[in-house]
């Protein structure tokens, strides 16, 4: 399977790796003399339901595949890339269909088995099913990055028992004999498998032949262009329940719902099954008696609203946009945010709307909704939104929903005003949709946005944008490639990653560009009807090291509750890179599950979507769902980020790049200091330079010339720079100089610890008809991390210098040097 593709989605029977593909056996076998027709193209069609596949992938194709994974039950076997063989593939998207041809090679170069079952031991054949096989990054064949592993299960001439590790339990297999010396099994044996020691085998010609594995005996054909149907897997198609009466349609998605839902078992997840159903049944036929679709609607939208699950979504077309607009078309002209110090504050003010004109204001404090607290009024709020997984984003949703209302519709609002005294004021809501999309958590989104976008920053650091995962995917690995290639050759100080309005769809394990380990996420589970019970599905998930790798020193991730689905796994997997740093005023969404088996089609053109498979970690515990991935840095929500139209999130990450990579960190010593023999030589060398020269800050003469307020230097190296710590004082004359130099006292310290003077080299020079005497010291072999260097100049009367006088004090120089790795 392709790495991070649909496959991973629906089916998780091959998960992409980092190793080199098989090499196929045998390979110098030549192709057999054929008496007779052999197959030489295979043809056929398939339907699909999910209409994923088009979404995800534009370079669509067939393969002849190589399935020795499956004959040995090996679900990380690679398929080499030399077994592919390509063939055409149309589709039909508004048919929903596709047709494929594929030319079968004079001499395929699959792995050989001898499956025959006897004690001889045999080159055997090689055995393949035709598959759907579309191009994810890269080349046509899967391969590097897009590596394919174990056997194929979707849109495959296979079908597969996803109750049974993926058991090949009926279609079509094409096999290859380099003779006719060669058996095949001609049935499953006693145990019902394939390719076990109990199997009855027969004979088979040299060459291609097609076997046929739902008959009994198996049949075997020599048709020359056999058409072989390539199957949609059950539990993947869409349930179709649209032609069905209403309460039936409900009982049949109902019982389903009720085994597969992914978090049944789930304290604070599953719903109450038995009075969810007496609740609603009785409603769903009052409106099938009445043949009354809008009540049907609400049955199904208050059916959703049962859970605590934000992937848990119900599509009611117009019908329910006209309901939804029923109820929230009406808004009082203005926006409020609750604040981390838990008071709710007007965030956005219509002008000339009901608020404006009874004088509330932008950052008014609001305290009560028609007479109860506004705390308690936003908790009682049932937001249309509905369902969320996790409080905060209920809880954000309630404060918008707040103050939508039908037309004609009332409320009082208690605030305080401007003098800080409580006013109550009575408004009557308008057609105004403004206040409501000014709080939305898509606000800022772009619909004609690529799926990845990138730029350079004005401070000089890389910024990366996940706009979404539900795209074009090859185009998202190349963009994101492309935004990584390029920043590194610009040598930015870091990069930041922006994934707040990705709303997921396919995760692509794009931390695998940043990090040469693998990163264990979950463990996909699904109901199992054979067992009752949740059992896992195909292999862990896991982030796999892409093949090209990129180095940064500073990372920055921006998260935010409009991230969930696919964007969680993307966000875990990038939070889980040495040195990323996870930024956000909110976590993730919080939103993670499977919901490709949990598709519904339901009368009236509504369709429904539940989760059916849950992520679980090692330790049992729930991956993500209800948790979201937390910021480590929370830019808070107060005043400050409430009235700016800068974006402080991104701002925050900005701040962290350009900061020092040590910053903070205890060093394991100070540097070392060379001699005053080894100082001069590397003076007299003339390429060594000095803390002023590698500083941030640059100083004007007067400010040089001040007194008793430090100057601060901030300067970044590396642990093999060599620099001077320098001193120096100039005066009129030799004997000017001389004098102010026994009236000054010097101290030196370094990480703490007092330098003696007499560890510095001086010599005296001139300088612009001056006389001038310096102090330096050369410093090489810093320690990693944050150092403290100090320069105080002291004298206790007025100095002199023969231009101007210096009155009593220090002059102070502070050093702050940063030594990355």
């Amino acid at each position: 399977m392709k790495k991070g593709s649909l496959l991973v989605l629906i089916t998780l029977a091959l998960i992409a790796s980092a190793c080199q593909p098989a090499q196929p056996v045998a390979t110098k076998i030549s192709a057999p003399a054929i008496n007779g027709d052999q197959p030489y193209q295979i043809s056929g069609t398939f339907e699909y339901t999910n209409d994923i596949i088009t979404t995800y992938y534009v370079e669509q194709a067939v393969a002849l595949v190589d399935i020795y994974g499956f004959i040995t039950r090996d679900r990380e076997w690679e398929i080499p890339i030399a077994s592919q063989t390509l063939g055409f593939l149309e589709l039909d998207t508004e048919t929903m269909q596709g047709s494929y041809t594929l030319q079968l090679p004079a001499r395929p170069f699959g792995t050989f088995a001898d499956i025959d079952n006897d004690d001889k031991e045999d080159i055997g054949l090689q055995v393949f099913a035709v598959s759907y096989w579309p191009n994810l990054t890269g080349g046509p064949y899967s391969e590097g990055d897009d590596l394919s592993l174990g056997w194929p299960t979707y849109l495959a001439s296979i079908i597969t028992d996803t109750e049974n590790e993926d058991e090949i339990i009926s279609g079509d297999l094409v096999i290859w004999a380099p003779d006719n010396e060669q058996e095949f099994p001609s049935g499953f044996g006693e145990d019902g498998k394939l390719f076990t020691a109990d199997d009855p085998v027969a004979p088979v010609s040299a060459g291609y032949s097609v076997v046929n594995i739902d008959a009994e005996p198996f049949t075997i054909s020599r048709d020359p262009e056999p058409e072989l149907t390539l199957y949609e897997p059950e539990d993947v198609a869409i349930k179709q329940f649209s032609d069905d009466s209403y309460t039936q349609s409900f009982e049949k998605m109902f019982e389903i719902v009720s085994k597969e839902y992914a978090f049944n078992g789930v304290e604070g997840k599953e719903p109450n099954w038995d009075a969810l159903y007496a609740e609603l049944m009785p409603r769903v036929e009052d409106a099938e008696k009445s043949q009354d679709p809008g009540a049907f609607y609400l049955a199904l939208r208050d059916f959703t609203w049962a859970f605590n699950d934000g992937h848990v979504g119900l599509n009611g077309g117009e019908i329910a946009q006209q309901l939804f607009m029923d109820a929230i078309a009406g808004g009082y002209g203005f926006a409020i945010r609750e604040l981390d110090d838990g008071r709710v504050m007007v965030s956005y003010l219509l002008e000339g709307g009901p608020a404006d004109l009874a004088e509330i204001f932008e950052g008014a404090v609001v305290t009560h909704f028609n007479g109860k607290p506004i705390k308690e009024a936003i908790s009682e709020v049932k937001p249309w939104s509905q369902p969320h997984s996790t409080e905060f984003a209920l809880r954000y949703q309630q404060a918008r929903y707040l103050l939508r209302a039908p037309m004609g519709t009332e409320a009082e609002i208690a605030f305080i005003d401007q003098e800080g005294t409580e006013q109550t004021v009575k408004l009557s809501v308008i057609g105004e949709g403004e206040s409501f999309n000014n709080t939305s958590i898509y606000s800022e989104a772009d619909p004609s946005a690529l799926p990845v976008e990138f730029r350079l920053l004005d401070s000089g650091a890389g910024y990366i944008k996940i706009n979404s995962n539900y795209d074009d995917l090859n185009l998202v690995i190349r963009l994101f490639e492309r935004g990584l290639k390029t920043f590194e050759e610009l040598d930015v100080p870091g990069i930041i990653i922006d994934l707040r309005e990705n709303s997921g769809g396919a995760p692509l394990e794009l931390a695998g560009f940043l990090h040469d380990e693998e990163i264990v996420m979950g463990q996909l589970e699904y109901y199992s009807e054979k067992t009752g019970e949740f059992e896992p599905e195909g292999l862990p998930k896991k982030v796999i090291p892409y093949q090209n790798q990129y180095d940064f020193d500073k990372m920055v991730l921006l998260v935010g509750q409009a991230c969930f689905s696919a964007c969680e796994i993307e966000s875990y997997g990038f939070s889980q890179v040495p040195g990323m740093i996870v930024v956000g005023q909110y976590p993730t969404g919080g939103v993670e599950a499977e919901v490709a088996r949990g598709q519904f089609e339901l009368p009236e053109g509504f369709s429904l979507q539940i989760p059916t498979g849950r992520f679980k970690l090692p330790d049992g515990s729930i991956f993500l769902e209800g948790v979201g991935v937390q910021p480590e840095i929370r830019v808070p929500i107060d005043e400050t980020t409430l009235f700016t139209n800068e974006d402080l999130v991104l701002a925050t990450g900005e701040k962290i790049v350009l900061e020092p990579i040590s910053l903070g960190v205890a060093p394991s010593g100070p540097p070392q200091i060379a001699s005053i023999e080894e100082t001069q030589a590397r003076l007299e060398e003339g390429d060594v330079q000095q803390l002023e020269e590698r500083a941030t800050e640059v100083y004007s003469e007067l400010e040089l010339a001040q007194m008793d307020t430090p100057l601060t230097y901030t300067v970044t190296l590396s642990t093999d720079d060599d620099i001077l710590w320098v001193w120096g004082w100039c005066a009129a004359t030799e004997e000017i100089l001389a004098d102010n130099l026994t009236e000054i006292e010097l101290n030196f310290t370094l990480d703490g610890e007092s330098i003696s003077s007499e560890q510095f080299a001086s010599f005296g020079y001139p300088y612009q008809e001056q006389s001038c005497q310096v102090y330096f010291a050369s410093l090489y072999e810093w320690p990693v991390g944050e150092h403290q260097l100090n320069t105080t100049a002291s004298w206790g009367s007025v100095l002199n210098d023969g231009a101007m006088e210096f009155p009593t004090g220090s002059q102070i120089y502070e050093y702050t040097v940063y030594v990355s790795p």
